[in-house]
């Protein structure tokens, strides 16, 4: 019950954010249903009907995602004065922010539900009549009896998985009273930048050596219908590349604010980049995130282009637009996470003097410094991985 008061009596900015986990949560919601209406229709496609249901594995990871950011910025997730004498210590606020984001995935899986029988014209007949083309054509399985238990079992998946996710993700660390004797200032350079390129080396290696000789684009693409017949070290090297990606993320974070830094900075490039290696285990995730699913964007709008006799499928594109919107929602989240962290540094720097110009224009260089270092080798990797399947 405390979970739903603070889920629908939260500030309007906190509810726009829990209404995109929702519709999130909704659009996985309906590509599951999808893959179940295909495998209700097609009983002898066992294959085509598992690669769909494969392929709903990535927006529900994205949505996990979304939606542990969501909850890292939520205030009803923070320790506040007085909590711990009423009850609500560290263990039972995790426990309630995953009740609190199950409750709101619970509730777009069950208006994605709502829609995908609307759609199917299980309603009746005036409904029926006015469904769309794709209802007509059987890509939502119309006609053939969709098992309501099975459905319901699928989609608790949803809700399931991202509650456990942001009670992973908001666990309460325990600090065996240990004391940091290092200077505050010094922030540790993260350590995962080599075995990230290193992955992401093997990944693309892997793909180069696993691709058939002939390039043969049309069937390598890890999209629904697909994804069965593709070689498996070309999706294990995909994997292993964009998993490269992730890790990297804070330690080249952490290097563009070390650019920054180098040769003699003046007090904008010096204070941009001191923010950048102090923020990088916060953002390099994320970002990383998001580079890699823009390099994999990129290489399935490659691959579909050399192969134009196959057309992007509508439920492709509601999964890309899923996997997209979550993880540069979630890089948007952590930056203003990074900047709530920031709140009494930045105002010790007004009250020394510093203008707001200043800070923009700090901002803006932090924004072009991680663009200029994460932009070309997202394009390189993406680059790299498709090289092998179009030529």
């Amino acid at each position: 019950m405390l979970a739903l008061r603070l889920t629908f009596r939260a500030h309007p900015l906190v509810l726009l954010r829990r209404l995109l986990v929702a519709t999130a949560a909704a659009g996985t919601g309906f590509l599951v249903l999808t893959a179940l209406a295909h495998a209700a229709a097609h009983p002898t496609a066992a294959g085509a009907s598992l690669g769909r249901l494969l392929w709903c594995a990535a927006p529900l990871a994205a949505t996990a995602q979304l939606a542990v950011s969501v909850a890292r910025t939520d205030p009803a997730a923070r320790l506040q004065r007085g909590m711990t004498a009423a009850g609500l210590g560290p263990f039972r606020l995790t426990l309630l922010a995953a009740a609190s984001t199950a409750l709101t995935c619970a509730l777009g899986v069950l208006l994605a539900l709502v829609a995908f029988l609307t759609l199917r014209g299980d309603f009746g007949t005036a409904t029926r009549t006015a469904a769309p083309r794709a209802v007509d054509a059987g890509l939502l399985g119309a006609g053939h009896p969709l098992p309501l238990i099975g459905a319901l079992m699928l989609l608790s998946l949803v809700p399931l998985t991202v509650a456990a996710a942001t009670a992973y993700s908001l666990r309460p660390r325990a600090e065996a009273g240990a004391v940091d004797t290092e200077p505050a200032s010094i922030t540790r350079a993260p350590s995962g930048l080599p075995w990230g390129v290193a992955l992401t080396a093997a990944g693309l290696a892997l793909e180069s050596y696993t691709t058939p000789a002939g390039g043969t684009p049309g069937g390598l693409l890890p999209l629904p219908g697909h994804l069965i017949g593709s070689p498996p070290g070309v999706l294990a090297g995909w994997a292993l590349a964009a998993f490269g990606l992730v890790l990297a993320g804070p330690g080249l974070v952490y290097l563009s604010g070390q650019l920054l830094c180098a040769g003699r900075p003046g007090a904008l490039r010096l204070l941009s980049g001191r923010v950048l290696q102090e923020e990088s285990h916060r953002l390099g995730r994320p970002l990383g995130v998001l580079c890699a699913v823009a390099s994999g964007i990129y290489a399935a709008v490659t691959v579909y282009q050399a192969a134009p006799s196959r057309p992007l499928g509508p439920f492709t594109a509601i999964g890309v637009a899923i996997i997209f919107a979550c993880v540069s929602i979630s890089a948007l989240s952590a930056s203003l996470e990074s900047r709530a962290a920031r709140a009494r540094t930045t105002a010790a720097l007004r009250r020394l003097g510093a203008s707001a110009s200043t800070l923009h224009r700090a901002t803006a260089l932090r924004a072009v410094a991680v663009l200029l270092v994460l932009g070309p080798l997202t394009w390189t990797v993406a680059e790299m991985a498709t090289l092998p399947l179009v030529h």
